[in-house]
Order: C-alpha cells, then structure tokens, then sequence
C-alpha cells in the first residue's frame, strides 16, 4: 500500500466525516474509481485506523464537553436508582449525558443492514444519487429558522429524532453530521448546539464502527510493509478531522450549508455519470 495512497484517504476521511459530505461516500467514488482491483483489496484494518484518527481528532477539540459526560452518565444512573429523575432537576451535563445515550441507540438498528450498505459502496452511480439526497438535505437544513434550544433547555426525547437521522448516514454518501444537524435545528436546537451535539453523538457512532470490526482488522495483523502506510493514514485523518470540526463550527456560524449542499450537487451529479458510463482511473 502506497503512502500517497494512505494519505489522501486520510485526508478524505478526515475532513469528510465532519463535514457534512459524507466521508464513507467519498471514500467509495475514490475507492471505486481509482483502485485497480477495489473489490479483492483488503482494507478492513486500514479504515479501522481511518475511524480512530477522526474519533481522537473529535475527542481533542471536544474534550471539556465529552470527558464530563461519563461521571454526569453514572451521575443521572445513581439518581433514576435512588426512586426517580426529573428532567427539570438534570444538570447541564447530565442532560448532555442522557441525550447523548438516547441519541446513540438508534444505531443498534444500523448493525442490520452493514451488507446491503457494503453493496451500495461498490456502486459509483449509488453513491452518486445518495450524495445528491444529501445536497437535498443540506439545501432544507439551511433554511431552517435557527431555534432557541440549548444544552440547558432542549428535552431529551429530540435525542432519539437526531439519533434516528444519524442513523440513515449508513447509507454511503448521506453525510452523518449533516443529517444528525439537520434533524437538530429542525427540533428547535441553535445552530451551535446543533454542531456540537452532532460531534458529540459522532463519538459513540464512530467508536462503535471501529470496535465491532477490530477482531476481524487485526484478526492477521498488519502486514509489516503496510505499517507506515498505516500511519501516515490515521495521523493524516486525525490532523484533517480537527481541522474540518473547526471549520464547520465556523462556516455554520457564519454561512449555513449552502455550500455544502452545492458541494455534493455537483459530485453527486458527476458520480452518477462516471457511474453510468463505467469511467475508471485506475492509478493504485
């Protein structure tokens, strides 16, 4: 496996996974489309470490608000066991806590259908019409009126709605934060606390990618040639993925999605037409 390789998709998966273009749908059109034999590569190990660079990267930037959620987690446990739990009577944290478990539970129902979605990502033309349902998405999250609903005030049972829409971003080429975003401001949520609350249910999603395929990843180890490769394409994910989480909280601040939206238009439009005409370029 080539560093150069390695490297560009890190940079794919770093800046992808959060920002809202889907990384798991640009990885297949370049898999896809630039791989001389995509089907028989073995690359279960290799986006293994893809997802943890980008879950380190998010963990970095995310720490003061994801580290205080495991005590406020057992925090909210002690007190359902003690007789009962209000709402009301939640921390900032603890209410985090509880939405972000609630958020994280519709993924179960993920787990379901990994083949059919392994099939999809062997199609460039699938990809393709799926990244124009994502221009879609973005096109009616951007004109959302922004809610008042932070933190403090948004009720936990919209954790389910946001969780559920993170849910759908298993489809190669629907962008995982732009749905869990999209589903926030259309709960009421500020667009702020729509982007954090996104890279915070991110946490669990990718880490629960990345342990259900660890026995299978390492089951052989990784080929000694393929170590520096390896690295270059974690570390490479991890350096773009803390980049591209600054830069969304930035640009959703200031410009909302449109660019976004435009973005996969036109790649989704010139996916769907390298799709259907069989355009390959094999070069790794």
């Amino acid at each position: 496996m080539s560093i150069l390789f390695a490297v560009i998709c890190g940079v794919i998966q770093g800046a992808a996974e959060f920002l809202p273009v889907s990384s798991s749908g640009h990885l297949a059109l370049f898999q896809q489309i630039f791989m001389k034999d995509p089907a028989s590569a073995d690359l279960l190990a290799f986006n293994v470490l893809l997802h943890l660079g980008t879950l380190f990267a998010v963990l970095i930037i995310y720490r003061r608000d994801i580290f205080p959620l495991v005590p406020a987690f057992f925090s909210v446990c002690g007190k359902l066991a003690g007789g009962g739990l209000r709402s009301a009577e939640l921390s900032p944290h603890e209410r985090l806590a509880v939405m972000a478990f609630l958020g994280t539970l519709p993924m179960a129902a993920a787990k379901l259908v990994d083949d059919r979605v392994e099939a999809l990502s062997s199609s460039v033309t699938a990809v393709g019409v799926i990244l124009l349902v994502n221009s879609a998405v973005l096109f009616f999250a951007g004109r959302i009126p922004e809610g008042r609903r932070d933190g403090g005030s948004a009720h936990p049972a919209t954790a389910l709605i946001c969780g559920t829409a993170q849910c759908f971003a298993v489809l190669p080429g629907l962008s995982r934060s732009g749905s869990s975003i999209a589903a926030g401001l259309a709960c009421g949520y500020e667009r702020e606390f729509a982007v954090k609350y996104s890279f915070i249910l991110s946490v669990p999603a990718i880490a629960g990618a990345a342990v259900f395929e660890i026995p299978d990843a390492f089951k052989h180890g990784i080929p000694s040639a393929d170590l520096p490769a390896c690295a270059a394409d974690a570390v490479t994910a991890l350096i773009c993925g803390a980049a591209a989480v600054k830069l969304l909280a930035y640009i959703s601040r200031k410009k909302g999605f449109g660019p976004f939206a435009v973005y996969c238009l036109a790649v989704g439009a010139a996916a769907v037409t390298i799709g259907v005409f069989g355009i390959r370029m094999p070069v790794f």
